[in-house]
Formats: C-alpha cells, structure tokens, sequence
C-alpha cells in the first residue's frame, strides 16, 4: 500500500511582525499531516541564496522530508499583514523559485508512491510549476486521493486553473470568499451548499467538497451527506496556516479509516488550537494526534 503523502507547490518565507517563519501551504500541510504518523514529503523549489539555505534548515529542524530542487531564481518571501483579529493580507513576491519547479525522474518515482496529494493555485500562476504539478497528478495511482486546496490569493488565479485542477481533483477546499469567485467564474447559480453539489455533480472524479466559513464553522458535502461543525471560540494570535492544518488532519483521518464526521469534528479543533498559536507549525498536543 502507498503511503506517502505529499504537499506540493510554494515553499517561502512568511514575513510576519514578530520575524520571518517558514511557510507556504505545501509545507503547512505535510508538516500536520506527518503529527498523525503518516509519512509526508514537501514537493517545491529553492533558490542558490541564503533564504534558500535556510528553509532547508528548517525543514530539518520539524523533520520535514523534502524533494526540493534549487533553481536559478530567488526563494520565495511574503509580507504579511495582521489585522487586529489577527487575520493576514499577504503581498506574494512574483518570479521566485517555487514558480520554476523542474520535472524529474525523482519526482516521477515519488507520484508513483503517493497515496494523497495536497496542491493549489498559487504555485499554478506559472507554466513550469503548473505543468509539473499536473504532470505528477498525472502519474500518481488513479485511487489516490489528490486534494485540491484552492487557496486563491491576490489575482494569481484564471479558470483555466482551477477548472483544469477540478478536473483532477477528488476533494475540493475552499471557504466562504473562495466560493463566491469559483461560483462565479464557473457560472453556478444557488446557495453555496447548491454550489457545492454542483461541482460534485460537474466533475467526476470529485467526491467531496470541503468548505470553511471561518468563526462560524463549516461542511463537508458528498454526494449524498452533509457533515457541519461549528468553529469553537478561542482567543486567535493569527490564523496563519489554520486552514492547511485544517486540510492536514482531515485528510490524515480520513486516511486512516474515520468517518468524515469524526475527521471533520478533530479538523476543527486543530486548527481551533492553531489559530490560538504564533505561525503556521506548532506541535499539536496529543490529545488531538493520539489513536
């Protein structure tokens, strides 16, 4: 049985006011996902600098298996912004190495031993990376699970994108802001719970559809079922990297055999516990990763 799983596009630095910390959904996401036992690998690209070296660094530090290739451009950085609820605005350098991530015969081997991939649409606003993020798709078992985590930002996003990702794509997630940009660039009419059957119904190998509505809670729709949780109220440092934790351990339940609703109900509460912590990384207690 495969059983890694992977998070691939954006590896970057989060440049927050208390300093710099390691970011980017792909490492968010492998990062949660292995605090459940499961074994994880970062798929993204590097530059030949100092910031480059030290995501290296760090990814060793949280003991973060990585296929990252160094590449002629710089690492990425983003600048982010805290409201005074703690939510971030991100300013997203462009032309940076996660953009430029090579296809190689490594990455072809690690497709073929993926058991669940995790990707968005950032790291498809270029062609290189894009290709090579469908490329993988393309090569993994056809009953592996590839998640697409749709994380819009900015305006680095077009229907191709997205309609090419849905295509490929067998759990879908996205919150409440998202839903109305994909509602309205794939021309879909209804109550977002609507919205959502209608992508399963759109695309077929879709299974699910994952859609978070901040303090307020969120659902997961399959064909024929509705799973609702509602978000508890902690105190919020930042919800930095709260939905890929979110992603992370429903995804990491959901392959160990738990129904969605019991992986929906712990997928909340860590990214509840999260949202209560600095940066995207910290260790989950065991309550929450524990059998």
């Amino acid at each position: 049985m495969k059983d890694i799983i992977v998070g691939m596009g954006e590896a970057l630095w989060d440049c927050l006011p208390e300093g710099r910390k390691l970011g980017g959904a792909p490492a968010n996401f492998a990062y949660h996902v292995g605090q459940f036992g499961w074994k994880t690998v970062v798929v993204s690209a590097i530059g030949h600098d100092a910031l480059g070296d030290e995501i290296l660094d760090r990814l060793a530090d949280v003991n973060l298996e990585h296929r990252i290739e160094r590449v002629s451009f710089p690492t990425g950085t983003v600048q982010v912004t805290l409201s005074g609820d703690g939510i971030p605005t991100y300013e997203i350098c462009e032309n940076v190495a996660w953009d430029n991530i090579p296809w190689t015969e490594e990455l072809e081997e690690l497709a073929k031993e993926t058991r669940a991939v995790c990707f968005g649409s950032l790291a498809q606003r270029s062609a290189v990376s894009r290709n090579t993020i469908l490329r993988f798709l393309g090569t993994m078992d056809p009953d592996s699970e590839r998640i697409f985590d749709i994380n819009l930002r900015q305006s680095f996003y077009s229907l191709e994108v997205i309609e090419e990702s849905l295509l490929r794509s067998t759990i879908l997630k996205l919150n409440d802001e998202e839903i109305e940009v994909v509602q309205a660039m794939l021309q879909l009419h209804g109550t977002p719970e609507e919205v959502c059957r209608q992508l399963i119904d759109k695309y077929e190998s879709l299974r699910m559809v994952i859609l978070t509505c901040g303090a307020t809670g969120s659902y997961v729709f399959t064909a024929d079922d509705t799973s609702y949780v509602e978000t508890p109220k902690v105190t919020v440092a930042d919800t930095v990297g709260a939905g890929d934790s979110f992603t992370a351990t429903f995804v990491a339940n959901i392959l160990k055999g738990k129904s969605i609703r019991d992986a929906h109900k712990i997928a909340v509460a860590v990214s509840a516990f999260v949202c209560t912590q600095n940066g995207a990384m910290p260790v989950l207690p065991e309550e929450y990763t524990k059998e």
